[in-house]
């Protein structure tokens, strides 16, 4: 049976007379990963914003349901709660915080202990750079391990959804290949996943479905592996003819 994590329906965002997000619809189900790829300043961002209710002063339209529920105008920190994290484009760490205190605050809504060093101990095996700085601040760390931090910090709260955005920005090619082998064990883990990225070739080789968004619109969508043999995508994307 197909259960709905995310549903966004008629979803509009403008700042001021700028109309950024202009009456999109998606979908995300249980267990998918699900991509949301296009050009820069196609409304990605502002659309995961729109979403987690992280955007400045601002209209936004349409109808946001999370597990069922309406969402919009819900406070972060609720969602959280709720199981819904989001990775923000550029990491957004606490730079005056070790490795170390910034999974902990990932963890804020839980009071299991032992469970939250247990997690602590599991994400520095999966990234064995993050326990070998465990005490260094955050700020003081490359981009790469920035978002290596940001993704197991987000994932402490155990989120039924997890917002991605644009993780591989700014990496070099080894710290993205990285960053998408623990993008596919999260979605193998049963994770719920809605993916924004730029890499678009990368996007569609993770993803099961995908939308690709153009100056504020949903122009396409489907299945993901289909999308990277689709002549458009590949012309507009992929950088083929």
């Amino acid at each position: 049976m197909v259960v709905s994590v995310l549903k966004v329906e008629g979803l509009r965002v403008a700042y001021g007379g700028i109309q950024a997000v202009k009456g999109i619809n998606l979908d995300v189900n249980q267990g998918e990963l699900v991509t949301l790829i296009g050009a820069n300043g196609a409304g990605k961002t502002t659309t995961l914003k729109a979403i987690t209710g992280t955007l400045p002063e601002c209209r936004i339209e349409g109808r946001i349901q999370y597990q069922g529920q309406a969402i919009k105008g819900a406070h972060s920190c609720k969602l959280v709660q709720n199981g819904l994290a989001m990775v923000p484009e550029g990491r957004g760490v606490f730079a005056r915080m070790t490795i170390r205190e910034n999974l902990l605050m990932g963890a804020y809504i839980r009071k299991d202990k032992n469970g939250i060093a247990a997690d602590i101990d599991k994400w520095f095996g999966v990234f064995p750079r993050l326990k070998e700085r465990a005490t260094q601040l955050a700020g003081t760390l490359s981009g790469g391990e920035q978002q290596m931090l940001a993704m197991a910090r987000a994932l402490m709260s155990h989120p039924t959804l997890l917002l991605l955005d644009e993780p591989s920005m700014g990496l070099a090619p080894i710290m993205v290949e990285k960053i998408f082998e623990v993008v596919r064990d999260i979605s193998a883990q049963g994770v719920t996943i809605l993916l924004v990225e730029q890499n678009a070739r990368l996007a569609l080789q993770v993803a099961h479905r995908a939308y690709v968004m153009e100056s504020g619109l949903v122009t396409m969508n489907g299945d993901a592996r289909q999308m990277l043999d689709d002549p458009r995508v590949k012309a507009a994307y992929l950088g083929e003819v």
